[in-house]
């Protein structure tokens, strides 16, 4: 069964980045711009319409009316060199990543979109490196962004640091995962890290920080498997009606 919703491309010309990117917009079925819309917006976009079936989760939540109406919005990477410029806390990119997120692609999106224009109806989701760029972007810009899914993410003592700095995190939503399996995970500079652990002392912080936060420890390995397994209650715990 073919998609129900329309896809959109849209392309950025960032100054900050210093390249063209295209930002995939998917509309739910019965569009309307007399509607007001969440947005959601995703790293590794491609991944999250391929692999996360994001666009059909969508279709189906909708339909069942188990979230309220939504926008999903997928940036994608050149190459997982890329990737880890853009996403890594050390990438040479980072910052220039948040700052296109904040100040070129959210504009944008409120120009072309019938959204509410406040951080509470903005969110950023993303798995591993994903999750890692969209809490650390929410954390700087706690106006612009309020709520986050993180499913596997990175977690060092800068995204540690980062957490424990923060006065704005307390009225966040938070969804975030890891797979018990997650041990030995293989990254793009040729190691393997324990992404549990780390995930592990983010949750016992992040417990007593977040009002309304969800933590899970799934059933897996970082793969998309999992992730596209708990897509769809992620999105429910986050856009629920």
């Amino acid at each position: 069964m073919g998609r129900q919703g329309t896809m959109l491309d849209k392309e950025i010309n960032s100054d900050y980045l210093d390249e063209t990117l295209v930002v995939k917009i998917y509309k739910p079925k019965n569009f309307s711009s007399l509607y007001k819309y969440h947005i959601c917006i995703m790293q590794d976009g491609n991944d999250y319409y391929q692999l996360g079936r994001a666009a059909t989760v969508s279709d189906r939540l909708h339909e069942q009316k188990e979230i309220e109406n939504t926008i999903f919005v997928g940036i994608h990477y050149k190459d997982r060199y890329d990737r880890w410029d853009k996403y890594h806390p050390e990438g040479q990119k980072n910052e220039a990543y948040m700052k296109f997120l904040v100040f070129e692609a959210l504009p944008m999106l409120d120009r072309e979109l019938p959204s509410y224009h406040v951080g509470s109806t903005r969110v950023l989701m993303g798995d591993s490196l994903g999750g890692t760029i969209s809490l650390m972007t929410a954390l700087k810009y706690p106006n612009n962004f309020g709520k986050i899914i993180m499913q596997s993410p990175y977690v060092d003592d800068q995204v540690i640091k980062a957490v424990n700095h923060s006065s704005e995190i307390q009225n966040m939503s938070i969804y975030h995962t890891i797979g018990l399996d997650e041990t030995e995970v293989p990254t793009t500079k040729g190691e393997q890290d324990d992404f549990l652990t780390p995930n592990r002392e983010l949750h016992g912080i992040l417990k007593e920080k977040v009002n309304d936060y969800t933590y899970k420890e799934l059933e897996g390995k970082h793969t998309w498997k999992q992730w596209q397994k708990d897509l769809p209650e992620a999105l429910k715990q986050i856009f629920g009606n």
